[in-house]
């Protein structure tokens, strides 16, 4: 095999497809990148068994063939070579050089045909999404993923596609993040359980255009991510999602409008004072047109006030501050509205359209007041 491409076309390549290379496995294949020029194009692959990624190159082929190179050291040569033309030659003994000015590297490969191709998928069905569309739904629900495998269902996030409307779902056992978007072609209904780890490397990958289209398909056991000459394959989780609709209510007591900003900025002071992994809670006590936000801590305490726009009862309930930072981060509103029931019910911030929802489960603050 030969074949000659620029080292930013190679790097970019490369780099797309190193996040589905396994950190640990028993399968030392898997630690390569496969370069398979045997048609007519230059195909990148890396696989781990659960998410796979493709991607095309623009380059000349000299000589078809195709050699699997280990990851991490194909990714490093790549990364430092000089930025020009690098010509990559493998002869039958494996034995692979690249070369870019005048540098050279002689690296042993593997056969290709080892390589765990990625899996060919029977679509029954599929959807159009823009790019920016999918990465801000990505941005808006993945951090309230669970970090923990006791619960696999938890480390993945519901695609839900019914009445033609895609909803993405994400929870930790103590908030739940919520994104809705109008699709605009008939779809079937479908319920999908996507691993976080696959989303947030697509997420990475996606350029993020408006005008550029992601076609998502799926089966019962895999689903696929297709743009801009890039495939990405992963295993769904299989199970049954938990009942969300059951967790939402619409009932509230005290429901405030709040400039998000300010809000935002209040909280991230407070929290200057709560070292890492201290789990002390911020008081949000809501009077008529004013909220007052403390915590306190063994390094100090704080209390501001914020004018807000109230209606209902006055409310004292407490809650762990990232949970909140957290969803106030991904709302692009410049005012947000939190509707509460009492200090042990869930708080819920939504627009009207109901287009996001974040609920928040309260804390219990008796020893912080």
């Amino acid at each position: 095999m030969k074949i000659i491409c620029s080292k930013s076309n190679l790097a970019k390549g490369v780099s797309t497809v190193s996040k589905a290379v396994p950190s640990k496995t028993t399968m030392p294949i898997l630690e390569c990148v496969l370069i398979d020029a045997t048609t007519d194009t230059i195909k990148l692959t890396a696989n781990d068994m659960e998410l796979g990624i493709q991607t095309e190159i623009e380059g000349e082929i000299v000589e078809r063939g195709m050699i699997a190179i280990d990851a991490k050291f194909f990714s490093e040569i790549v990364r430092k070579l000089p930025d020009n033309d690098v010509v990559i030659n493998s002869d039958e003994s494996l034995q692979t050089t690249i070369v870019c000015e005048k540098a050279k590297f002689d690296i042993s490969g593997k056969p290709g045909e080892e390589f765990s191709y990625l899996p060919v998928i029977e679509k029954e069905d599929s959807i159009d999404i823009s790019q920016f569309t999918l990465k801000e739904m990505i941005r808006q629900t993945i951090f309230s993923i669970s970090d923990s495998d006791s619960n696999k269902l938890m480390t993945g996030e519901l695609f839900e596609i019914k009445d033609n409307i895609l909803r993405v779902v994400s929870l930790d056992g103590h908030r739940i993040s919520i994104r809705k978007v109008e699709l605009k072609d008939t779809v079937r209904d479908k319920k999908l359980i996507v691993p976080g780890k696959t989303l947030s490397e697509v997420s990475k990958i996606l350029s993020g255009e408006i005008d550029s289209l992601v076609n998502i398909s799926y089966t019962s056991n895999h689903i696929v991510f297709e743009f801009e000459n890039t495939i990405v394959v992963s295993r769904l989780i299989e199970g049954e999602y938990f009942k969300i609709d059951q967790m939402l209510s619409n009932d509230y007591e005290t429901k405030v409008k709040i400039n998000k900003r300010e809000l935002l900025s209040c909280i991230d002071r407070a929290t200057l004072l709560v070292k890492e992994g201290d789990k002390k809670p911020i008081i949000i006590n809501i009077g008529d047109e004013i909220m007052e936000l403390r915590i306190k801590s063994q390094i100090g305490s704080m209390n501001e006030e914020i004018l807000i726009n109230k209606e209902g009862k006055d409310l004292l309930i407490g809650f762990n501050p990232k949970f909140l930072i957290d969803a106030l981060r991904v709302i692009d509103d410049e005012e947000v509205t939190l509707y509460l029931m009492n200090a042990k019910a869930p708080c819920f911030i939504k627009d009207e359209t109901e287009s996001y929802i974040y609920l928040i489960l309260p804390v219990n603050f008796n020893a912080a007041v």
